[in-house]
């Protein structure tokens, strides 16, 4: 019989809303918490690229079972846009491709705004993460392969211009559904004014169910992690405190707050441990639901589906 690997770290679970600086990759930024919290597992809730900054919801232990809940959330971003020049990469960081002289009013910009919210069609840049059969868009457009990347709907729940700046720089936040590429609208508004325009500065300022009240920054994890320690004789280290870093964390439920929950006593909730449907009782239990949580004494403790009357689970959690 093949022994079970001891699995390394804590078993901590929660969300860090990280504020996560320019310059740093989610990935990168997602190990980094990960070693901080000495957790057991990692994992974020949608990409923010190297160049923006802003929110990168980092899910530990259990909450990474919360993940596509979050990953579907929508999200507020703030950014600005820099007119007279068109990008290979749709941001500052790319080789011009189109200038023009042209600079838009704001009385022009926002004329244009209603043809960018809704349910609209939008082409995502070259340099993306669109697979194009099996490959990465980015890969193939830094080999100089020019790609068609087909159109796809996506849904934009607001678009306002904040402000205009001295430099001629304009200024946006735009509230969106999963999918958008902030930087094609960006490209897309620019070609429409007959002006071009890439983006300058990003910034996500919101994940649902998450807002800018959760963010916690690097330093602010690194300020209160416990240090290592000095090993003994044996080279063993000492036990580290890392209460005051997991304060920092949100916990788990949080991810889930839009759903109905419903609680459920010591016996239900252990039949649901073991993977069995229980019985709603109660006036007000609900007959049917595609999707709801379970919590035992205030704790999330599962998702599932209500049928007939009965709480069927899907995904348990560990209650600690």
């Amino acid at each position: 019989m093949a022994r079970q690997r001891k699995k390394k770290g804590r078993p901590v679970s929660g969300w860090v809303i990280l504020d996560k600086p320019k310059g740093m990759g989610s990935t990168e930024a997602v190990s980094k918490i990960k070693w901080l919290f000495q957790a057991e597992k990692a994992g974020h809730a949608g990409t923010l690229d190297p160049l923006a900054s802003g929110m990168l919801p980092i899910a530990l232990g259990e909450a990474t079972k919360t993940v596509p809940y979050v990953v579907d959330g929508t999200k507020v971003y703030r950014f600005t846009v820099s007119w007279g020049e068109e990008h290979n990469t749709d941001d500052m960081e790319g080789e011009v491709t189109k200038t023009s002289t042209k600079r838009p009013n704001k009385e022009e910009i926002l004329a244009i705004l209603p043809n960018y919210t809704g349910t609209i069609l939008q082409t995502p840049p070259q340099f993306s993460a669109i697979k194009i059969d099996g490959n990465r868009a980015y890969d193939l457009a830094r080999e100089g392969e020019k790609i068609d990347i087909p159109p796809r709907e996506v849904e934009i729940d607001s678009l306002e211009l904040i402000e205009m700046t001295p430099e001629g720089h304009s200024v946006f936040e735009v509230e969106c559904g999963k999918g958008t590429y902030v930087r094609a609208l960006a490209r897309d508004m620019g070609r429409e004014l007959g002006c071009y325009g890439y983006i300058a500065d990003l910034r996500r300022i919101e994940v649902s169910p998450f807002v800018e009240d959760d963010f916690v920054s690097l330093e602010e994890l690194e300020a209160v992690a416990p240090e290592r320690g000095e090993a003994d004789a044996n080279g063993i280290f000492p036990p580290r405190d890392f209460s005051a870093l997991d304060e920092l964390l949100i916990e788990t439920g949080a991810a889930l707050e839009f759903l109905p929950q419903y609680p459920l006593s010591d016996e239900q909730a252990y039949r649901v441990r073991m993977g069995n449907p229980v019985l709603l009782r109660g006036r007000d239990a609900p007959v049917d639901e595609d999707e709801v949580c379970v919590t035992q004494k205030g704790k999330l403790l599962a998702i599932g589906m209500i049928e007939k009357g009965q709480f069927k689970p899907k995904r348990v959690f560990t209650v600690s």
